[in-house]
């Protein structure tokens, strides 16, 4: 079978001949249909995970058949019984284990569902990491009620706009900052109340004006902007993140989050059961992920450096 390899590292993968995969016990081999890319992959060829295996097939996001039905692959595996944290053994999926950018994968019957009717299968193929990411973020560790005031940062990845699209499905407010006015223009497009340019220092002041504060912050950078989401924050706000991408947090106000409540939670991926919930949430508000493209299962390389570039809005997707 034709798969995509991490040959070597800080270069783009390799269109490889492999064998096809083998079956046993309570795997299935999926014939992929769709599989979608992350910025996990990108960080897994600068060798910034640990565990990384040259030759492991990449790609976390996959569709496939298996006997003439459909299902979308939970990437996220043995992430043990605590539904508070995930297991020593919980990894995800291509790299070291093998992943999606190949013709077939064969993975535990556990780690499939099947896939929504409204969606298509490329449309079902960007879901899997950053739907669950962004779930176990914003409706878990958030615990987003209905009505309340949410700000988005940094739309434009998958994970920032599936929060997005989960507050919007429960009536909520939603206001998003982003480096670009046009990806703020794209995201009020959706539905978004307004959005803020992050370069601008007096961004918090403007969404003060507008909102008078957030409910809840779903957040994937940290760094030095994170002291600027704490001033839009209402008493008893939720700010959750994801990834810290930004670097470290330096110089907050402990004052400014014990004074008014706030609470910090740190999020990541999610269980087999927030997984379940999330392709449950979207079937009944009928969420189709944002995809910026699709490209062809040969054009992956394409791919990353499309999403190397920083220029896309919404999930880059290959049809197999």
């Amino acid at each position: 079978m034709k798969a995509y390899t991490l040959t070597h590292l800080h270069q783009l993968p390799e269109l490889t001949d492999l064998e096809m995969p083998t079956v046993k016990d309570d795997l299935a081999l999926i014939q992929l249909t769709a599989s979608a890319l992350n910025h996990r992959d990108i960080w897994i060829t600068k060798g910034l995970y640990p565990n990384i295996m040259l030759g492991a097939v990449m790609g976390a996001d996959g569709c496939g058949m298996l006997n003439g039905q459909e299902y979308i692959i939970n990437p996220g595996l043995a992430w043990g019984r605590n539904e508070s944290f995930q297991s020593p053994e919980f990894r995800v999926l291509g790299v070291p284990d093998d992943g999606t950018f190949a013709d077939f994968i064969s993975i535990d019957r556990t780690y499939l569902y099947p896939k929504p009717d409204h969606l298509t299968s490329v449309q079902a193929a960007a879901l899997p990491l950053a739907g669950v990411t962004a779930f176990r973020a914003i409706i878990k560790r958030a615990q987003l009620k209905t009505g309340e005031k949410v700000l988005i940062s940094g739309i434009g990845g998958g994970v920032a706009l599936m929060a997005m699209q989960y507050a919007i499905a429960l009536g909520c407010e939603v206001f998003v900052t982003s480096g670009s006015d046009l990806k703020i223009a794209e995201a009020i497009s959706l539905g978004a109340k307004a959005g803020y340019i992050y370069h601008d220092p007096d961004w918090p002041k403007k969404l003060l004006s507008d909102a008078g504060g957030v409910d809840v912050i779903i957040d994937g950078a940290c760094g030095a902007g994170f002291n600027q989401l704490v001033k839009v924050c209402l008493p008893g706000a939720r700010i959750s993140f994801y990834g810290g991408t930004a670097g470290k947090i330096e110089g907050l106000n402990p004052q400014l989050i014990f004074w008014r409540q706030i609470s910090i939670l740190g999020s990541t991926m999610g269980s087999d059961a927030d997984f379940k919930d999330m392709i449950d949430f979207v079937d009944k508000y009928r969420i189709v992920p944002v995809i910026d493209s699709i490209l062809p299962f040969e054009a992956i390389p394409d791919g990353f450096k499309k999403l190397m570039s920083g220029e896309q809005f919404g999930k880059i997707v290959f049809q197999h």
